[in-house]
C-alpha cells in the first residue's frame, strides 16, 4: 500500500510533428498522471489503460518539452495479493515498473487492427447459417490482400472494404442495446477505504478526459463515486474533498447529462442485512446529496453487485423518489436461472419498481461481438420487450471504458446482422422499456441470490457493530426529539448525527457488512464502530441530561431511586439491574411507559418469583408462573412449556439449544460462501467442559450456567436466564473462535408444524417454506432474517430473537440460527 512519485521529464523530438505522442507506462501498480498540478489520467495494466496522449497531432506552437509527475500505489487493480485475483495482501509483495516509453502512436494501424478484430468475431460468432459472417470473413480476406503493411497509403482502401460492411443497417425490428459507461468500483474490498478514494480518482479522470475525444460517450456513475453512470454519494464526497479540480469539471459534465449521477444511495449497501431504517438513510443522504451538489435526485436505483435483495425495497425505493431498479447479480445463481431480464418487482406491500437484468450478466463488458450477442440471444424477455441495456468498462477495482471500447462500438452502431448500438443513458433504456411494459411479468418477493449465504454469518464482529450502532442511533434521535419537546435550550444534535449515520452506512458497504474484505477493512470498520458507540453514548448521556434535568437534581434523589429509560414504543415491565447503596448490582422488577421514562425508588414485587431447582440427575428446572424450563446437565433444553397452554414446545426425545458443528469447504470463496452439502456434515457439539449449575437461584431473576469445547481449539459459555414475569428465555453466548473451515449453528426443534416459517426484514416480515419440495425451496438451505423468526400453527408458535446475527434457517421443525 506505499506509494512512489515518479518525476518525468520529456522531451519531444521536433521531427515528430504532425504525429500522434503518447507516453507510456507500465507497471503492475495502479498510477495517476499529474500535469499542472491537476491529475490527468489514470493508469493501470490491467484496466488497459497504460498511455497517455500528450498530443494528437504535434504542433509546432505546442510544448515540446514538459514535465508530469506519475504517482504509483504498490498494489494492482484487485488489491496487493498473491496468485489468484481474490486474495488477502501479500506483505512480500513488489511493484515492478517495466516501461516508460516517448513513443508515436499510429492511428490509422490501429483503426485498421480494430476493423478486423470486429469483421473477424462476425465471421467466427455469427455461425455458417447466416450470410454475415461469411461476408466478413470474405472482406476480411480482401482486406489483407488489399493492405501492404509496409506501404501507409494502402491503409484507406482496406478501411474502405471494412466501412462498407458496417455501412449496411438493420432492419427496424433488430433489438437495440443501449451501451453506458460504467466503473463498478468497490468502496472497500481487496484494498481499505483509503486507497478506494485514489482508485475514484483514477477511473474518473480517465472518463473526463475520454469524454473530452469522445462526445457521444455518457457515464453511468452510483458510488458517489463513477460510472459515467456513477452511483455512491460516498464516493463522490471523497472527490470532492480530496479532488476538488477533478470534482469541478465532473459537475459540469453532470450539468451537460453526460455524467449521470444513478443508484440513489450513501454506498452501494448490501440489500439484505441493514435495517429498514438504515436502508431509509442510505437513500436519504444519497438523495440529499445528489440534490445538493447535481441539483437533481436519482430516478434510477443501481445496485449490480448486491448478494440479494429484500422485498422490501420496492416500497423504500418508491418512498424515496425511485421507479426503476438496476442489477445483474441474481445471473449468478447457483441452483435455478431467474426467468427474467426485464419485469416488475412488487415488494410486501404491494409497491412496484420497474426491473432490468442486463441480459449479457455482467456491469464490466468490453464492448466485443461476442457480447452484443449473447445479450441478444440470453434475454429472457423477447418479445416482451426489444431494448436492453449493456454495461461497459473495466470494474470491482475501477478502471472504467477505455477508447477501444468505444471504438469497437461505433462500428456496431447500426449494422446488418449484429444488434442496434447506441451510446444511451439510464434515462432513455427506462423510458423506453416503460413505454413496451405492457406485456411484463411480476415477480412478487424477495430477489434472494442462490449464492454467498456465508455472508450472513462471516465476521460476526461486524455484524454485531452494525445491530448495535443502529440501535444507538436510534436511541440517540429518540431521546433528542423527546428532549427538544421538553427543553428549548436543547440543540438537535443534527450535525453529529449525520456524521455517525454516514460512518454507519459506509460499513453497510455490500464487501464489508458481508465480511467479504480483508482484514485492513475489518479493522479500519471495528473502528468506526467504536467511535460510533463513543460518540453515541455522549450524544445520548446530554440528552437525557435536558430531557430528565429536574429529576436528576440531587434533591431529586433524597431517597434511593434510579431513572430508566425506555426507547420502544410500547410499555414494558422487565427485570433491570441497578448499582445498590454498597456499589453491588442489585436486581428491580420496574415498568416504564412507551417512549419515556420511569423513576423508581421502590420496585414491586413480582405476583411469582423465579423458582430455580437442581435435580437429582443434575438437571435444572426453572420457572416463573409464565414458562417453566427444564434443561438437562449440557444445557439442553429438554423441555418448555408455557403454562397457560399446558403445552410443551420441545418434542419429546428432541433436544433445543443444541449446538452443531458443520464442515464449511465451500466450492469458491471462503468468506462468501457455504454450500448445501454442509448440513451433511453436522455434528452435535458435547464436550463439556463446566457442567450446568446455578448462578442465580430465582427471586426476580434465575440463571445457570456451563461451558462446552467446539471443535479443536474452542470454547464456548452460556448463561440462561429466566426473569420474573418474563416470557422468554435468554440465552448470553461467549465463544472464543478459534477453527478453520467450520461453522457453529444453535438449534431449536419445536413442537409446531407449518410449510412455512415466519423472518424479520425491514420493516416488515417474510414467509419462506420449511421445506424443500423444489429446487427454489432447498436453494434458500440458508437464509437472512433480522431480529427474529417464528414457526407458528393455529393457536401456538415460538420465536426465536437474537441482538446481532443474521443468518438462519427453518428445515421442517427445526429453527436454527448460525452464529
Amino acid at each position: 500500500w506505499e506509494t512512489c512519485w515518479f518525476k518525468v521529464e520529456l522531451s519531444i523530438p521536433p521531427a515528430w510533428a504532425g504525429r500522434e505522442v503518447h507516453f507510456v507506462w507500465e507497471s503492475d501498480g495502479e498510477g495517476m498522471v499529474w500535469r499542472d498540478t491537476q491529475p490527468v489520467q489514470g493508469l493501470t495494466k490491467e484496466g488497459e489503460k497504460t498511455s497517455y496522449i500528450l498530443t494528437r497531432s504535434l504542433k509546432e506552437s505546442e510544448p515540446h518539452s514538459l514535465t508530469l509527475y506519475v504517482e504509483l500505489a504498490c498494489n494492482g487493480l484487485f488489491g496487493a495479493g498473491k496468485g489468484s485475483m481474490i486474495a488477502p495482501p501479500d506483505p512480500d509483495r513488489r511493484v515492478t515498473l517495466s516501461k516508460a516509453e516517448l513513443v508515436v502512436f499510429n492511428r490509422d494501424v490501429y483503426e485498421l487492427l480494430v476493423d478486423l478484430e470486429i469483421l473477424l468475431d462476425m465471421a467466427q460468432l455469427l455461425g455458417e447459417e447466416n450470410q454475415r459472417s461469411f461476408q466478413a470473413l470474405y472482406t476480411a480476406n480482401q482486406m489483407v490482400n488489399v493492405c501492404d503493411v509496409t506501404d501507409p497509403s494502402t491503409f484507406p482502401a482496406a478501411r474502405d472494404l471494412a466501412a462498407a460492411i458496417f455501412s449496411q443497417r438493420n432492419g427496424e425490428s433488430q433489438h437495440t442495446i443501449h451501451a453506458m459507461g460504467h466503473c463498478h468500483i468497490d468502496s472497500a474490498w481487496l484494498w481499505p477505504y483509503e486507497e478506494t478514494i485514489r482508485k475514484c480518482a483514477r477511473s474518473w479522470v480517465t472518463v473526463v478526459h475520454l469524454m473530452e475525444h469522445n462526445p457521444e460517450l455518457t457515464f453511468a456513475c452510483s458510488q458517489l463515486g463513477l460510472i459515467p453512470v456513477l452511483w455512491q454519494a460516498q464516493q463522490f464526497e471523497w472527490v470532492r474533498s480530496c479532488y476538488p479540480g477533478l470534482y469541478a469539471r465532473i459537475q459540469d459534465l453532470v450539468a451537460k447529462g453526460r455524467f449521470i449521477p444513478v443508484g440513489g444511495t450513501w454506498v452501494e449497501m448490501d440489500g439484505n442485512l441493514p435495517s429498514g431504517e438504515s436502508m431509509v438513510r442510505q437513500f436519504l443522504q444519497g438523495q440529499r446529496f445528489f440534490q445538493e451538489q447535481f441539483g437533481r435526485i436519482c430516478s434510477e436505483f443501481w445496485l449490480p453487485d448486491t448478494f440479494g435483495y429484500s422485498a422490501q425495497l420496492p416500497q423504500l425505493m418508491r418512498g424515496c423518489g425511485i421507479q426503476r431498479f438496476l442489477t445483474q447479480k441474481l445471473s449468478w445463481n447457483l441452483v435455478n436461472s431467474f426467468p427474467h431480464h426485464t419485469f416488475f418487482w412488487e415488494g410486501i406491500d404491494g409497491s412496484q419498481v420497474l426491473t432490468h437484468f442486463p441480459p449479457g450478466d455482467s456491469y464490466g463488458m468490453h464492448g466485443r461481438v461476442e457480447e452484443m450477442l449473447k445479450t441478444v440471444k440470453n434475454n429472457k424477455d423477447k418479445g416482451r420487450v426489444n431494448h436492453s441495456a449493456f454495461l461497459f468498462g473495466f470494474g470491482d477495482g475501477g478502471g472504467g471504458p477505455t477508447q477501444k471500447m468505444l471504438d469497437r462500438m461505433k462500428r456496431m452502431s447500426n449494422t446488418d446482422g449484429l444488434p442496434r448500438v447506441q451510446i444511451s443513458t439510464p434515462d432513455q433504456l427506462f423510458s423506453v422499456l416503460e413505454k413496451e411494459s405492457s406485456q411484463l411479468c411480476t415477480w412478487v418477493g424477495e430477489l434472494f441470490l442462490e449464492l454467498h449465504n456465508g455472508t450472513y454469518t462471516t465476521q460476526a464482529q461486524i455484524k454485531k457493530g452494525n445491530r448495535e450502532c443502529e440501535r444507538i442511533l436510534h436511541d440517540v434521535e429518540v431521546l433528542s426529539s423527546l428532549a427538544v419537546a421538553q427543553d428549548t435550550a436543547f440543540q438537535y444534535p443534527a450535525s453529529q448525527l449525520q456524521q455517525l449515520w454516514r460512518l454507519l452506512l459506509l460499513n453497510q458497504f455490500h464487501d464489508v457488512l458481508p465480511g467479504s474484505c480483508i482484514q485492513l477493512v475489518v479493522e479500519d470498520a471495528l473502528q468506526y464502530y467504536t467511535e460510533i458507540r463513543r460518540a453515541g453514548a455522549q450524544l445520548q448521556e446530554e440528552a437525557v441530561q435536558a430531557l430528565c434535568r429536574d429529576l436528576l437534581q440531587p434533591e431529586a434523589c433524597s431517597t434511593r431511586s434510579t431513572l430508566v429509560l425506555n426507547t420502544l414504543s410500547w410499555e414494558r415491565t422487565e427485570v433491570i439491574s441497578r448499582p445498590g447503596p454498597d456499589g453491588a448490582e442489585t436486581l428491580a422488577l420496574v415498568t416504564v411507559p412507551s417512549m419515556g421514562y420511569a423513576l423508581v425508588q421502590e420496585p414491586f414485587v413480582p405476583p411469582q418469583p423465579v423458582a430455580v431447582r437442581k435435580q437429582e440427575d443434575g438437571s435444572i428446572t426453572m420457572e416463573n408462573g409464565v414458562i417453566a424450563v427444564c434443561l438437562d446437565t449440557t444445557g439442553r433444553l429438554t423441555s418448555l412449556q408455557l403454562l397457560d397452554s399446558g403445552r410443551s414446545s420441545v418434542p419429546d426425545g428432541c433436544y433445543a439449544n443444541q449446538f452443531a458443528l458443520f464442515d464449511d469447504v465451500p466450492l469458491y470463496w471462503d468468506a462468501w460462501d457455504v454450500m448445501d452439502y454442509h448440513l451433511e456434515t453436522r455434528k452435535p457439539v458435547t464436550a463439556l467442559l463446566k457442567p450446568l449449575e446455578v448462578s442465580l437461584a430465582g427471586g426476580l431473576r434465575g440463571s445457570v450456567r456451563f461451558s462446552l469445547q467446539v471443535g479443536r481449539s474452542s470454547t464456548l459459555t452460556q448463561e440462561i436466564i429466566l426473569d420474573a414475569m418474563c416470557p422468554y428465555l435468554r440465552f448470553l453466548t461467549q465463544v472464543e473462535w478459534k477453527e478453520a473451515h467450520k461453522f457453529l449453528k444453535v438449534e431449536f426443534p419445536v413442537q409446531v408444524r407449518s410449510t412455512n416459517a415466519t423472518y424479520e426484514i425491514q420493516f416488515g416480515h417474510l414467509q419462506r417454506p420449511t421445506h424443500w419440495n423444489t429446487s427454489w425451496d432447498w436453494a434458500r438451505f440458508e437464509v437472512w432474517a433480522h431480529k427474529w423468526l417464528d414457526l407458528s400453527e393455529h393457536g401456538f408458535g415460538v420465536a426465536l430473537l437474537n441482538d446481532c446475527k443474521y443468518g438462519a434457517s427453518a428445515h421442517r421443525n427445526i429453527l436454527s440460527l448460525s452464529l
